[in-house]
């Protein structure tokens, strides 16, 4: 662990310096690059000057680069430790050093990856990751000799996200979220054993496949393939997740979590027709998730988790935790750690918005499809629902765009 140099500058002088500056840190003799973006997070924290954020942000390498973090003190009183209380809270990130200190403050229980963290991972420099990458690929060469090429590179990925997650279960105390190659997302059998061989690779390494949930779109197949997963004891988060059909036909085919994106259907919103800014409690993003809540609540799903992620101001800039403040009371969400950050420094009451008995009694939709949706009325459901067809694809789209990265990156390895 290292503390960055530097005498003390004006505010001005070190943002315009540290965008090109090679800073001499306490590392021997040896000059690291400090790349202006990250520098610009020891700003978020308060600090006015690097003088200043030595004081807040502890600057620690890893591999060729540095990441800031956060000395985390008292969060008694903050929006964080009173969301904590009426919501289970997951960190959404992979790194696992900002893992381990949001989990020491006892308010965060679970963690989720996806193939960009997963991506992120496989192509750092830090040494921890670069340990997990040669076993996958150790691993694939040994298991799958007698595989053609593209096989083997997939017994690799999996075997990677399944190093990630054995690590961050080694962090957290509850659950930990792992993808299904985002590109079978359209092939039941398919998701179905590759959920299967990821469990197995986690049982072998000694974690219970009661600490593992198993990451799958939720499309039609996604959410087949976790039906038949569930029946086997093998638990699953169905991702992806932008409309009530999406919800409902999870929610039937009894999986255990899922996760809608209310930041993202904000944005869907917005670019479609509707206001630049919403208070809170109109966000559509918002909307969505308490109308799956409600639903959930009225219909007896208490069995499947609502676990919303990915946010977005609905006031617009300056208005971070909006949606998360809106939604304080929901079972689950999964929350990026800027985002952690700013709850963490909000000291002020959080209400707590959604209980399951107001929930129930609030709820007007009838029951969809007298509780056994089929696949030709999903389908109608999503075509009528142009927010969540689109978002779908966009969100599918994005991921395999990352795990193509990490495919060619472990090809030229394998």
């Amino acid at each position: 662990m290292v503390r960055c140099q530097a005498a003390p500058r004006s505010h001005a002088q070190e943002r315009a310096r540290f965008r090109v500056v090679l800073l001499a840190c306490a590392v021997g003799t040896t000059a690291v690059m400090l790349p202006s973006a990250l520098v610009a997070r020891s700003f978020v924290f308060g600090a006015k000057s690097l003088h200043e954020a030595r004081k807040l942000t502890t600057w620690q390498t890893h591999g060729t680069g540095l990441l800031a973090r956060p000395a985390l003190g008292d969060l008694s009183g903050s929006h964080l430790k009173s969301l904590a209380e009426v919501t289970t809270l997951s960190i959404d990130t992979g790194d696992l050093d900002v893992i381990k200190d949001w989990a020491a403050t006892g308010l965060i229980s679970d963690a989720t990856t996806n193939p960009l963290f997963v991506s992120q991972a496989g192509m750092s420099g830090d040494p921890r990751y670069v340990a997990f990458v040669g076993e996958a690929i150790a691993y694939a060469k040994k298991h799958g000799a007698d595989l053609v090429e593209e096989d083997r590179i997939n017994l690799a990925i999996d075997r990677l996200s399944v190093n990630l997650g054995r690590e961050i279960a080694g962090l957290v105390p509850g659950y930990i979220s792992t993808e299904v190659d985002i590109r079978e997302s359209f092939d039941i059998n398919e998701s179905v054993r590759r959920a299967r061989r990821i469990i197995a690779m986690y049982e072998e390494l000694g974690v219970p496949r009661s600490r593992v949930l198993i990451k799958l779109a939720a499309t039609w197949e996604g959410i087949k393939a976790a039906e038949i997963l569930e029946q086997e004891g093998i638990t699953c988060n169905l991702t992806l997740v932008f409309g009530f059909a999406q919800a409902v036909a999870c929610a039937q085919a009894k999986v255990r979590l899922i996760s809608p994106f209310p930041g993202r259907i904000l944005d869907w919103h917005k670019l479609n027709g509707g206001q630049p800014t919403y208070e809170p409690t109109e966000d559509p993003g918002v909307v969505t998730v308490r109308r799956i809540y409600n639903y959930y609540k009225k219909y007896g799903h208490e069995g499947t988790i609502c676990m919303p992620a990915s946010w977005r101001p609905s006031r617009g800039k300056g208005y971070d935790t909006d949606e998360l403040v809106a939604l304080a009371g929901v079972d689950r969400m999964t929350i990026g750690p800027p985002l952690l950050e700013k709850l963490a420094a909000t000291k002020e009451p959080l209400p707590r918005l959604l209980t399951p008995e107001a929930a129930a009694a609030s709820c007007e939709d009838d029951e969809v499809c007298g509780g056994a949706i089929t696949e030709k009325d999903f389908r109608m459901l999503m075509t009528a629902d142009e927010c969540a067809t689109s978002k779908l694809a966009e969100g599918i789209n994005s991921f395999v765009s990352e795990t193509e990265k990490l495919r060619a990156a472990l090809l030229s390895k394998l």
